[in-house]
């Protein structure tokens, strides 16, 4: 076999080879658009800080959905707690202004108040190891409480933040089973001072 017959055989299964690569179909997409993103990126960085914070905030809350897209309650729970947060800040510093307040004193104080209890119905709908409901719907009535108690700051600011935690407290326990524990507890405290009573009737009779 001469050498133009090794070389053009060489070629001809260099030609050949490869028909379908499964491989590369899916890796090179990637590749493309993940120098695509970094440079988009890059350019955003250059030009302006708020857009590459705003974008990367976009992206971080896009993978976030997409690691929870199978767990519906807990997004929902995280969605509404973030949204709460919000709209409980923007409450306060309305009621600043509508005071005539500018040091925002009262509203940074009220907002820290704000995040920590939302945090705490979060936590608390997901403390409980056999939550007798919906877990995401809990943390949404806890919500909604906690955006009727920052209205209620507007008006009353010393109040806003107690009367979100005992309306907090008080949806984990109706919603956690605590309120029928409570109830379970009277009713055998009842019947064990109603017990006594009963027995005395009877020996009396």
């Amino acid at each position: 076999m001469s050498r133009f017959d090794s070389v053009a055989g060489a070629l001809r299964r260099l030609v050949r080879q490869e028909k379908s690569d499964d491989w590369a179909v899916r890796l090179l997409p990637k590749i493309v658009f993940g120098i695509a993103g970094a440079y988009t990126l890059f350019i955003l960085a250059s030009s302006s800080m708020s857009s590459l914070i705003t974008i990367c905030a976009l992206l971080v809350l896009g993978l976030l959905v997409f690691l929870l897209r199978r767990r519906g309650q807990l997004l929902m729970a995280l969605g509404s707690t973030v949204l709460t947060a919000a709209f409980a800040g923007y409450l306060a510093a309305v009621g600043d202004i509508a005071r005539g307040m500018s040091s925002g004193l009262l509203s940074g104080q009220a907002v820290f108040g704000y995040w920590a209890l939302a945090g705490m119905a979060l936590l608390g709908a997901w403390v409980v190891k056999e939550h007798p409901g919906r877990r995401g719907v809990t943390v949404v009535l806890a919500d909604v409480v906690l955006l009727v108690a920052a209205g209620v700051g507007t008006v009353v600011p010393p109040a806003a933040v107690p009367l979100g935690f005992v309306g907090i407290v008080g949806v984990l326990m109706l919603r956690g089973g605590g309120g029928a524990a409570v109830g379970r507890l009277v009713r055998r405290v009842l019947r064990r001072t109603t017990a006594p009573d009963s027995e005395a009737n009877s020996k009396r009779v």
